[in-house]
């Protein structure tokens, strides 16, 4: 089916598509428009990967935004939304305006009104449902990429509430969702009231195998040769192999450490076999990982490049990842060994994709577990680019006769498992009960009972009493926390709707409620340690030997504390409180400006961690602020300057300055060690100084004097005062990206 036939779309989508190479449709995009997509008509596309699914998006934003209307297009990653933002960007040149909201959770994101298409993680659209965005009782059409992803525990809750509150404030909308691999996509389809595009079409074969001695084994039962030297691992003979036929390779691993040691040993086979453009290349992507943080782990990884290999996994920092994605997808890094994180949407294709690793450890189990079918065959999508490989091929590794069965049988002719509602578990109830509340999609329990039968779980689950009772224990919780109200009917509390607004877990806002309430005068390591036994937080885990270290600390800083320090005879609530203190050293050593490398090194963490762990605490301790604020605590001033050295890693007589855009926390001490202590002094500087301190770098001073309103911030003519110069000027110049914090999103 040519584009052009497909009633409803722009006719300039087709002009568009035909300049990209497109002259006609795949046959799951063919009959997603003869399922009514363009029409209104609401689809599951249950397609694999590169078979077109995001055109099929398309095909639907399109067309409703050409019938003035709004398109809303839901994914689970930011780094996702940033991607597709820029894909859809072309658009703007046919006068189709794109945004994109992926943070501030308590923004209302009112500037988006005006935009056709809005692109958002699904933690944001829930956030922005509670905090009352006008426009979102006006969209026409949601697409929900990667929605096998409401089988998350951790966020597939928030996914089908948002979709299930989208739904029943806009009941004619038109829901598009879309996965590769679903296994009971029919349920689904069911839920959504949407027709079904149920396909297993490629425009590139896929072939699935294992390793096995000197063989693939592929599904069909044919075989191929595939040697292993005797000084070789098998990856590294596969890796070896794709490279001759000119292709590229992506391993999947089941650990952050092995994802850097595997990318460390490749680059080994990889090396030899570049030539001299790409060496030339690869040199340059190095320095750019290298000026992203000045740590061991962006040493380790610009190394690994340089040779034509890399790592990747949630521990690196987003221009890390983004810098790392965008050389292989130009097939300029030849392996990548990655944390199946990779395999979450992000466009990364290549020849082979190779699962090393099928097992990963499983806490709740209390030892290795196999990986679902679901998730390995995530990863085998990932093989192939259409219109760059002529065909994609996926392999497991064997280590005898009876595992080479095995991996036949459980992943290369299974299907996936079907996805399945997290909704029930008490962790989920609590937060969007409470939203669901607050934001006045019920007003009883009977209301909420209705809203909630309009869920995946109740269509997966309706005969059960699961869910009214999960629902009577999360009300409970609510009301004596002073969150909600029961009398005739059901409210939220001034203080509930503020715990809604503020995106938090009500638990961790009742931690955070008594810890406050605890103390006047909290300390910044008392306030970090609040924050980090919530919820919410990550907390750091206790190595072999850290036991005995933060045990010893505790005792020591107690007075420091919002709250009683736990018995020792209480394992678990001393643990938690343990690896809480942990957490909290590392924000305090971040906020005394230890060096991100030191911090690295001191807590075993990348710099993704730090950041990761710094943006959410800032993000936690904004909540504590405006909670102290509501209950009119003492303790707001004190909770503000911890927010902010946490926000900007200095110390107390930093903030000012390093809140000046372009200083940062290394410039800013340097500024203020050259005698320029606050914003209004750097408003009045002496040039020269400021060139000096700033290591007479011209652009930096000129961009960082504007930014703080100087008269007259140009560098021409200007000589750096020798004495403003730092003492030491061996590390490194910090990156625009050291004030760029990856999101809560990013976890």
């Amino acid at each position: 089916m040519d584009v052009a036939d497909a009633s409803g779309v722009p006719a300039w989508f087709a002009d568009h598509l035909r300049e990209d190479g497109i002259e006609s449709l795949y046959p799951p995009q063919a009959a997603a428009v003869e399922a009514g997509v363009t029409a209104g008509e609401s689809l599951v596309a249950s397609v694999p990967t590169a078979s077109g699914k995001t055109l099929v998006a398309q095909l639907a934003m399109l067309s409703a935004v050409d019938r003035g209307g709004t398109a809303l297009y839901i994914v689970p990653l930011r780094a996702l939304a940033s991607e597709k933002r820029e894909e859809f960007s072309v658009f703007e040149d046919h006068g189709v305006s794109v945004g994109v909201a992926t943070g501030d959770y308590e923004n209302s994101g009112e500037w988006l009104a005006d935009k056709d298409v809005i692109v958002a993680t699904s933690e944001k659209v829930d956030s922005l449902v509670r905090n009352g965005a006008p426009w979102i009782d006006d969209l026409d059409c949601v697409v929900a990429d990667e929605v096998h992803l409401v089988d998350d525990p951790g966020r597939g809750p928030t996914l089908e509430v948002t979709l299930a509150k989208l739904r029943r404030v806009n009941p004619a909308v038109q829901v598009v969702a879309l996965s590769a691999t679903v296994g009971n996509a029919a349920d689904v389809a069911g839920w959504l009231d949407a027709e079904l595009v149920d396909s297993t079409w490629r425009p590139i074969e896929l072939r699935k195998g294992v390793h096995y001695g000197q063989a693939v084994h592929f599904g069909d039962g044919s075989q191929q040769e595939l040697r292993v030297d005797s000084d070789e691992k098998p990856t590294a003979a596969i890796v070896r192999d794709t490279l001759a036929d000119d292709g590229s390779t992506l391993v999947f691993v089941n650990s952050r450490r092995n994802a850097e040691s595997a990318a460390k040993r490749l680059a080994n086979t990889v090396r030899d076999g570049l030539v001299p453009e790409e060496r030339e290349r690869l040199a340059a992507v190095a320095e750019e990982l290298r000026d992203v943080s000045d740590t061991e782990t962006s040493e380790d990884l610009a190394d690994c490049v340089e040779r034509g290999a890399a790592f990747h996994h949630a521990g690196l920092a987003s221009d890390h990842r983004s810098l790392v994605e965008d050389a292989f997808r130009e097939r300029l890094i030849k392996v990548v060994a990655a944390t199946p994180t990779l395999a979450a949407g992000v466009n990364t294709p290549s020849r082979r994709v190779v699962v090393r690793d099928w097992r990963r450890y499983s806490g709740d189990a209390g030892g290795m577990q196999p990986l679902s079918v679901l998730e390995v065959h995530q990863m085998m999508g990932r093989a192939g680019r259409p219109g760059r490989d002529p065909y994609g091929e996926a392999l497991l590794l064997a280590n005898g006769h009876d595992e080479l069965d095995e991996l036949l049988d459980r992943y290369v002719w299974a299907d996936p498992e079907p996805v399945e509602s997290k909704l029930a578990r008490e962790p989920s109830m609590r937060t969007h009960l409470l939203a669901t509340v607050a934001s006045g999609f019920a007003d009883s329990r009977t209301g909420l009972l209705e809203f909630l039968d309009q869920t995946l779980y109740a269509a997966q689950y309706g005969g059960s009493n699961d869910l009214e009772r999960v629902v009577d224990t999360t009300l409970s919780y609510l009301e004596a926390n002073g969150f909600v109200e029961r009398g005739d009917g059901l409210e939220a509390t001034t203080l509930g709707h503020t715990v809604s607004r503020l995106y938090l877990d009500p638990m961790s806002a009742a931690e955070i409620i008594d810890g406050l309430e605890a103390t006047d005068e909290p300390t910044p390591l008392g306030l970090y340690h609040l924050v980090s036994r919530t919820p919410d937080m990550y907390e750091l885990y206790l190595r072999s030997g850290d036991h005995e270290e933060y045990t010893m600390e505790a005792y020591e800083r107690e007075p420091e504390f919002c709250g009683e320090l736990p018995s020792e005879f209480e394992e678990s609530r001393f643990e938690d409180w343990l690896s809480a203190l942990k957490t909290a050293r590392m924000l305090e050593d971040w906020a005394d400006e230890i060096d991100e490398d030191d911090i690295a090194e001191r807590y075993g963490v990348g710099p993704g961690d730090i950041r990761g762990k710094v943006d959410t605490a800032e993000w936690l301790l904004g909540a504590a602020e405006s909670l102290a604020d509501e209950l009119d605590l003492a303790s707001v001033p004190a909770v503000r300057g911890a927010r902010k050295r946490v926000q900007y890693g200095v110390g107390e007589e930093l903030i000012d300055l390093a809140g000046v855009r372009g200083v940062g926390r290394k410039r800013a001490r340097r500024l203020y060690d050259a005698g320029i202590e606050t914003r209004a002094a750097l408003r009045e500087a002496d040039k020269s100084i400021v060139l000096g301190a700033l290591r007479d770098r011209e652009k930096t001073a000129e961009n960082v004097l504007e930014a703080a309103g100087h008269r007259n911030p140009s560098m021409d003519d200007v000589a750096p005062d020798v004495d403003a110069r730092p003492d030491e000027d061996s590390d490194g110049d910090e990156a625009v990206a050291d004030d760029d914090q990856s999101s809560i999103g990013d976890f």
